[in-house]
């Protein structure tokens, strides 16, 4: 597969539609011209899709050069193409733009929208959505969510200042507040530290939990009774990859609708009916340009 070009990389195709251009090192020299490549590596796009491509200007090499269906390709080269989709569902939900200032943009997002184009998700994902929306190019999220999960995230669109607020989350600067829909844990004395030793699970999306030296850390309380659930406040102390799903699960508690907790479940497809009841409710932090105290909070609720 290709990889989608970073936002401060110079690269010979322009942003289209949102959508950054992707491109392709070649490890080896290949057989043929570039079209039969191309043809055979992306075995699901088809031959006349590439011809199409070529002929509106829309493959070239790392200095722009147009590629032919002859073009004679060699070790080390790198493609650039755009990235298509035949078909995307529509994602029925909308993004809202909290905060906009010279670095930043926060944003409060929905439910079932990804982050950023991959799979069969491409225009409908909130990077793409946003860079339509603001015309801001240069947009990279600085940390990231869960497609399905919905709350506050952090986009810089300036490459002077990004890596200062990334390492506010390296550093682990940065205080999450999360709130979830579980069953009661009435056994359980709250607010409780969780600690565990997380690594890559079966099937590969999944984490699970092992034997070992934790090496994540949430602290999860009770907010109050909803309905026949509790609601809860998780704040991760760590980032490790579906984190919090994990620790609820483990606690006995699995989060109101996750797909992938305790169990895997049948994929879903496009049924929009039933969320994760999981929403990153704030962000906090001192900013490392102004040390300005800042807080962002979703206006979403479970």
């Amino acid at each position: 597969m290709g990889r989608q070009a970073k936002a401060n990389a110079v690269v010979p195709l322009p942003v289209r539609d949102g959508v950054a251009p992707s491109y392709l090192w070649l490890d080896d020299k290949p057989p043929g011209g570039a079209l039969a490549f191309l043809a055979a590596h992306f075995a699901d796009v088809g031959e006349a899709v590439w011809r199409d491509r070529m002929a509106r200007g829309e493959v070239v090499d790392a200095s722009g050069a147009l590629l032919s269906p002859n073009s004679v390709l060699r070790r080390g080269m790198r493609i650039w193409y755009y990235r298509e989709l035949d078909a995307e569902t529509p994602i029925p939900f909308e993004e809202e733009i909290l905060f906009r200032d010279d670095h930043l943009l926060v944003v409060d997002k929905p439910h079932f929208l990804p982050m950023t184009p991959g799979g069969r998700f491409l225009h409908e994902t909130l990077l793409v959505r946003l860079k339509n929306k603001t015309g801001l190019t240069q947009l990279t999220p600085i940390h990231r969510l869960d497609r399905e999960t919905a709350g506050v995230v952090i986009f810089s669109h300036r490459e002077e200042s990004r890596g200062a607020y990334q390492s506010l989350f390296q550093k682990r600067s940065v205080h999450k507040v999360y709130e979830a829909l579980a069953a009661p844990l009435p056994e359980l004395t709250f607010p409780l530290v969780h600690r565990s030793r997380m690594v890559e699970g079966n099937p590969f999306f999944r984490m699970q939990e092992i034997d070992g030296e934790p090496n994540s850390e949430s602290v999860i309380d009770v907010i109050g009774a909803q309905g026949d659930a509790m609601l809860y406040r998780l704040q991760p102390h760590t980032g490790r990859k579906h984190q919090l799903r994990v620790h609820m699960a483990a606690l006995g508690a699995p989060i109101i609708n996750d797909a992938f907790y305790p169990e895997a479940l049948p994929c879903k497809g496009d049924d929009f009916a039933n969320p994760l009841k999981l929403l990153a409710r704030s962000i906090g932090f001192d900013d490392p340009l102004s040390g300005q105290a800042r807080r962002f909070e979703s206006r979403r609720t479970l």
